[in-house]
């Protein structure tokens, strides 16, 4: 599935190698992921998009506008409050203040390729 059809993952890292690597396995499984290099790049994507993510993949270390800026951003705004996040960091114990956040679920980096679809099938009711 590709297209029109597909459904959206944003994956917001500052790592090309992440995003590169998320891209492939989430095409594997008939998403489409849009990549952001930091917060201000997701930020203009979101606003400029006529069709929402169904999922952002953030991380939270990033130049420019961390992922904990971005999330703050996001959720002060009520057209992009709704999109549900997933942290993926390589930062430990974080769980607690992503659940402040209202993030859906925390991986860490390095993840799985089987756990970054199991989580993303969750949002997009695509199968794995």
């Amino acid at each position: 599935m590709s297209g029109a059809g597909a459904s959206t993952v944003l994956v917001v890292d500052d790592d090309k190698n992440i995003r590169d690597l998320i891209r492939a396995s989430l095409a594997g499984q008939g998403c489409e992921a849009v990549v952001a290099g930091n917060g201000k790049e997701a930020l203009a994507y979101l606003r400029s998009s006529s069709r929402p993510p169904r999922l952002i993949l953030l991380d939270l270390m990033m130049p420019e506008m961390t992922g904990w800026e971005f999330r703050r951003i996001q959720q002060d705004d009520p057209a992009l409050a709704g999109i549900p996040v997933a942290i993926i960091t390589g930062l430990t114990g974080v769980e607690g203040k992503a659940s402040a956040l209202g993030a859906v679920d925390v991986l860490y980096k390095p993840s799985r390729v089987e756990t970054i679809a199991s989580l993303v099938s969750r949002f997009t009711g695509d199968k794995q």
